[in-house]
């Protein structure tokens, strides 16, 4: 059966979450459906969920509300719900809302389309898998930006932070084979890709498991393949091969930068910080999430370290990269924080002086250990008068840290024109920053730049266009590719 009409995707949380859209994306388009940003146009409609964030449930069945009535005015219409809060919520969405067609989970992304199909012919399904059937970047991939990609190196996570409910919707850690990271980097960067994203739920203990099955079944036939030469050429140990992946992806012949996100400062081992300063490829900014500053209330957190630990580790990184951007995730008014607990967050936060901070209002996530502390909740005035007196400190160093950067040239890759101001272009640093300048000619997105910085705000700087050092190789669009 085919497909045909226009599509849209909504996506709501993390990144995963955002490289998972561009899949379903590309699996749409495969079928011959075009992109479109109005629902009133659409013929079919994906909301890819996430449960971390708060009210995620309320925020999804209110737009499923918004829907109800255009799918009575259009039954043609399909409605389909993904993501992280489909595979912990499963039929309790077809419940609250019967007028959708298709719910699926986090581990059969790639029968997204399929499913639509098979809906359209027997009426609204639920699929929701336990463990992925294969790993998903083998998908078609629409992306937005040419010039950059996600690179998907894991998917789940083996930690057990009290908080969160990611290993309960995106299961137990999967490595992908080293191998095949590198020819999808290779493949990204012939077709004009030139900065990467490596994703995981926490990167650096990419390849453990990898290492782990060696250990014990024995080398497979091509073991490079598995865990890459590196590992080979030593003693082999089980330990994580995200240092060695940071090197190998640095040195695939035109990529210029390479990113990743979310590692554990719990994992965060010498030799990936060896890496970022020895790779020039590797951007100098590290997202090391603290989530609290009090001992008490990180090991109630079950993170697996200390604050003093933590700022050793960050102190180490600086020490290494002097020109380091730090930016991190802090939770506000975690069951049982005391404002000396709190107090000790402004101290590490003070002390770091974050360049940007994710900072977010504990919420309970149902089915986590820390939803069950209700007798330990923190009052929501106090939790906001917290998070307003954490985000003072947090903007004070992002501010003082831009303004350090005033009167320093710096490359930008342009990511197109400001949103505020269509006479200036937006270009992000290698440290993460965005700077907005102006420019008499176009320049596409895409190309590098040389920028003399000139002014500072809080969140973004203002630059003076020196000169463009470099244009894409990417054609204008590519509406699908594999990744």
């Amino acid at each position: 059966m085919e497909m045909n009409g226009r599509y849209l995707v909504r996506t709501y949380g993390c990144q995963m979450n955002e490289h998972d859209s561009e899949r379903i994306a590309g699996l749409l388009e495969k079928e011959g459906m075009e992109e479109t940003d109005s629902v009133e146009a659409a013929d079919v409609i994906v909301l890819n969920t996430c449960c971390i964030r708060e009210n995620a449930d309320n925020k999804l069945y209110g737009q499923l509300g918004n829907l109800k009535k255009l799918k009575e005015a259009r039954p043609d219409l399909q409605i389909a719900v993904g993501g992280c809060l489909a595979q912990k919520d499963r039929s309790i969405i077809q419940q609250r809302a019967p007028h959708v067609d298709v719910v699926f989970g986090t581990h059969n992304v790639g029968r997204a389309s399929e499913l639509l199909k098979v809906s359209q012919k027997s009426g609204p399904i639920t699929e929701i898998l336990e463990e992925s059937e294969a790993f998903p970047s083998a998908l078609p991939v629409k992306r937005d930006a040419q010039h950059a990609a996600w690179v998907t190196i894991q998917i789940g996570c083996d930690n057990s932070c009290a908080f969160c409910i990611v290993p309960a919707v995106r299961g137990r850690e999967i490595s992908r084979p080293f191998g095949e990271l590198i020819d999808e980097v290779t493949q990204l960067a012939n077709s004009g890709v030139t900065e990467i994203t490596l994703l995981g739920q926490n990167v650096n203990s990419y390849g453990r498991d990898l290492t782990l099955q060696v250990r014990k079944e024995g080398l497979p036939d091509n073991p490079e393949d598995l865990v890459g030469p590196a590992w080979l050429a030593e003693s082999p140990k089980v330990r994580p091969l995200f240092s060695e992946l940071l090197r190998s992806v640095s040195s695939v012949s035109g990529i210029r930068r390479v990113r990743y996100t979310s590692p554990h400062p719990k994992d965060l081992r010498p030799e990936t910080i060896t890496a970022m300063a020895e790779v020039d490829e590797v951007c100098e900014h590290l997202h090391l999430p603290l989530q609290s500053g009090s001992d008490r209330i990180l090991s109630a957190m079950h993170r697996g370290y200390t604050a003093d630990r933590y700022l050793q580790r960050a102190n180490e990184a600086k020490k290494l990269i002097p020109d380091l951007a730090l930016s991190t995730d802090i939770i506000v008014g975690f069951p049982g924080e005391t404002e000396k607990d709190f107090e000790a967050t402004l101290e590490v936060a003070a002390e770091i002086q974050f360049d940007n901070s994710y900072t977010f209002v504990y919420s309970p996530r149902p089915g986590t250990e820390a939803a069950e502390l209700k007798d330990h909740y923190v009052a929501s005035d106090v939790s906001a008068h917290r998070m307003q007196r954490l985000r003072n400190v947090i903007e004070r160093s992002s501010l003082r840290n831009n303004e350090s950067r005033v009167g320093h040239e710096e490359e930008v890759v342009v990511e197109g024109r400001s949103k505020r101001d269509n006479e200036m272009l937006t270009g992000r640093t290698r440290h993460n920053r965005l700077v907005h300048f102006a420019s008499k000619s176009i320049i596409r997105a895409g190309s590098y730049a040389r920028v003399r910085i000139t002014g500072a705000r809080t969140f973004n700087l203002k630059g003076e266009l020196l000169e463009v050092t470099a244009t894409p190789k990417h054609k204008t669009r590519i509406p699908v590719e594999s990744s």
